[in-house]
């Protein structure tokens, strides 16, 4: 859509909150773009006035729906994608979860650039037409980044991987895969803090948090985010950094998710890298003292090796005989076995996929264990870390999976990691994070990520209700002990779970009122509904 207007510079310099007395149609002039013949049932001050005064239940939202995807499609020709055209099936085709992939956009939308991401929210206030953001699309529930019936923004199209001159910082866009990233940068041996599965987009890792193989090293992908360019709520484009008037908005996005704006451009901090050493080591379940005594030695003896990153998940495969401990095992530098890891190389083990690697390489590795097209659950907790809590949790998983092995197609995975005393550090850098997490009060922390995958819609309730149970009952056991934390990861986060307020009251309460300075209309809590909200869960109740 071309570069910024002229008056739009007239527009970005005034201030945030001026804007709660809003005209869509006034802005998206600015843009030159010409919304003043949309006509709906009400006067021209309630369609392009503040959102929570109109009458949701009283519009026709598919009207809305068809006259915003109509004007992008004519403003961006061949980027709009309507239903049962072979565009929109193919864009549909590139969710990671069934249950995403069967949501039915009014039209799928690839923006170019920034100011298209502008029109489109503007244009979504006009019409009242709902939408949602595309990254990756790796998020396993429905609606998380798709819409039924609204307009689905993919950003694939904003994919550029840019070095300033200086090479310290990599200006990515949110369309890119952390395949694409680390392959881009791979020739200068360089790499930046990001997702350990190939396919994940730059997006909903970052914005969530974001775990990575550096984190030791590092911290965590949101930590590592030295600008955000932003649209606002307002259809203003913002660069948001620690050292800009805008602080307060650069710390909600560092864990807040898609609450506050829609984030065009990512400019991360990058570091050396060459080749690393990794891969999966498979045991027989009876190895599992052996695996879970490592596991908290990991947790504790961490910062004495950042270079070093751990999984553990313990999984069932009936073609292998049963239950098997999968230990990805993670190095920074091209060591084999460093001794960090030296329990996991004592224990027995049926298979090693080790080796001296690449770091795009060893993402497809992790993307073997990640397949698509198949109906996918997430849920988490965190807790203390502690033996006599481990193996009751294992053994949780293992009775509540028993009732419901005979499930087309199941992959129950139990997926344990550390969040380590060096990550919590990290978390404080620039004003720290929005996450509620600290160093000091904490210790390293267990992070639990329950991840099943099946075939069919008719065990959806069997699957969701076991996930359910094991979470239920390994939390109730951990908070008797004391042993469990309120702290909810919104990557690994389910339908069902409260995220933002587990990162605290103090925490939840602020991004409450940053969310309310810049977007005092509710645009992105109303007309973006779908993923982690300020408040509750994106789905009521329990499966």
């Amino acid at each position: 859509m071309g570069g910024l207007p002229a008056l739009f510079t007239t527009i970005a310099a005034l201030p945030i909150s001026s804007c709660e007395d809003f005209d869509a149609v006034a802005a998206l002039a600015n843009y030159g773009v010409n919304a003043s013949n949309f006509v709906t049932g009400g006067s021209r001050a309630s369609i392009a006035g503040n959102p929570a005064e109109n009458d949701l239940a009283a519009r026709d939202e598919s009207s809305g729906c068809k006259y915003a995807c109509g004007t992008l499609s004519l403003l961006c020709h061949g980027s709009t994608a309507y239903a049962k055209s072979p565009a929109y099936h193919l864009k549909e085709a590139g969710y990671w979860s069934a249950f995403q992939a069967e949501v039915e956009p009014y039209c799928f939308f690839e923006p170019e650039d920034s100011v298209a991401v502008a029109v489109t929210i503007l244009l979504s206030r006009l019409t009242q037409c709902p939408f949602a953001v595309k990254s990756g699309g790796h998020a396993a529930f429905a609606n998380a980044s798709n819409i039924e019936g609204g307009i689905t923004i993919n950003m694939a199209r904003m994919n550029e991987v840019e070095l300033s001159e200086d090479e310290s910082v990599a200006k990515v866009g949110p369309g890119n895969t952390w395949y694409d990233v680390y392959t881009a940068l791979e020739d200068r041996n360089l790499t930046v803090v990001g997702g350990r599965v190939a396919d994940i987009g730059v997006g909903g890792l970052t914005l969530g948090g974001g775990v990575s193989f550096f984190s030791g090293l590092y911290g965590w992908a949101c930590d590592n985010v030295k600008n955000y360019q932003v649209v606002t709520a307002q259809g203003v484009i913002l660069d948001v950094n620690y050292d800009s008037q805008f602080d307060d908005l650069y710390y909600a996005l560092r864990g807040g998710g898609n609450n506050f704006g829609v984030v065009t451009r990512f400019d991360l901090y990058t570091y050396p890298q060459g080749m690393m050493w990794g891969g999966s080591r498979v045991y027989l379940i009876n190895e599992t003292d052996t695996i879970l005594n490592a596991l908290v030695d990991y947790a504790y003896d961490a910062p004495l090796d950042p270079d070093a990153a751990l999984i553990v998940a313990f999984a069932y495969a009936e073609q292998l005989g049963g239950y098997l401990i999968a230990a990805d095992l993670e190095y920074a530098k091209p060591k084999a076995s460093p001794p960090i890891f030296d329990a996991f190389q004592t224990a027995s083990y049926i298979s090693d996929t080790t080796k001296v690697v690449s770091l795009p390489d060893l993402t497809l590795e992790f993307n073997k264990s990640n397949p698509g097209g198949l109906r996918e659950t997430y849920w988490t907790a965190t807790y203390k870390v502690d033996r006599d809590l481990l193996q009751y949790m294992v053994k949780e998983y293992q009775t509540q999976t028993n009732k419901i092995l005979d499930v087309a197609g199941l992959g129950p995975s139990f997926v344990l990691q550390i969040i380590t005393t060096d990550e919590l550090k990290h978390m404080a850098r620039n004003g720290g994070n929005a996450l509620g997490l600290s160093e000091a009060e904490e210790g390293p922390l267990l992070l639990l990520n329950i991840a099943f995958w099946w075939n069919s819609s008719a065990d959806d309730e069997r699957v969701l209700q076991t996930c359910q149970n094991i979470l239920d009952n390994t939390v109730a056991y951990a908070a008797e002990r004391d042993l469990a934390k309120e702290y909810r990861y919104m990557n690994y986060a389910s339908q069902y779970q409260k995220v933002v307020p587990s990162y605290g009251a103090a925490n939840h309460a602020r991004l409450r009122e940053i969310a309310k300075k810049y977007d005092p209309s509710g645009v992105f809590q109303r007309l973006q509904p779908g993923y982690f909200k300020l408040d509750g869960a994106p789905t009521e109740g329990r499966p």
